[in-house]
């Protein structure tokens, strides 16, 4: 995974260690208990409408983000022109994410290719973007087919929730449930054990 810290959200430099090491397991995270900027949050997934179940589950994160930060969801409609063309229908939805993202945003990636994170390492994610100058992090789940190379090069950050490829719905809620619980771990509330 890379993560821009610079002054500039283009340019990447390594973040942490590609998996931890076993005496890393349950470190604290750097930023605990100290005062982190909140950036808004947006999440833009490309995808078909969502089920009711996915729709109540992100409902239920909002509301429980609304303390920390400010949140928007953005569905993408995937494959917007109907493309037979793999390549075509990335491209369009591609067109579509990159609209969504303005130039001072600090953009994460979500990729099966990324780097994993565990929860303190996407609580110090939130922490560093807080610090970088942004005005906004994204966090951007593809369709079926994945991102494209115009999004994986705007990224600060690529990382991934699982080795097991997720279905956008199903990594939203994952995504959504970490975002919750690296705030716990930011404030030092007992939600994260």
């Amino acid at each position: 995974m890379a993560i821009s810290f610079m002054v500039t959200c283009h340019l990447k430099q390594p973040y942490a260690s590609a998996s931890p090491t076993p005496h890393d397991k349950g470190r604290a995270c750097r930023y605990t208990g100290q005062a982190v900027r909140a950036l808004p949050i947006r999440v833009i997934t490309v995808g078909k409408k969502r089920s009711e179940g996915v729709r109540l589950l992100v409902d239920e994160y909002k509301t429980k983000l609304k303390p920390y930060c400010s949140f928007e969801d953005s569905l993408v409609r995937s494959n917007p022109r109907n493309a037979q063309d793999v390549r075509a229908q990335v491209e369009d939805e591609e067109v579509a994410v990159m609209k969504l993202i303005g130039p001072d945003v600090w953009v994460v990636v979500l990729d099966e290719r990324g780097r994993d994170v565990d929860s303190e390492q996407m609580a110090e994610l939130l922490g560093d973007a807080g610090n970088s100058g942004a005005s906004r992090i994204s966090f951007c789940i593809g369709g079926a087919y994945g991102h494209g190379s115009e999004v994986r090069k705007r990224a600060n950050v690529t990382i991934r929730l699982s080795s097991m490829v997720l279905n956008h719905q199903i990594a939203l809620v994952v995504l959504m449930e970490q975002l919750y619980r690296a705030w716990t771990i930011l404030k030092g509330q007992n939600y994260h054990h």
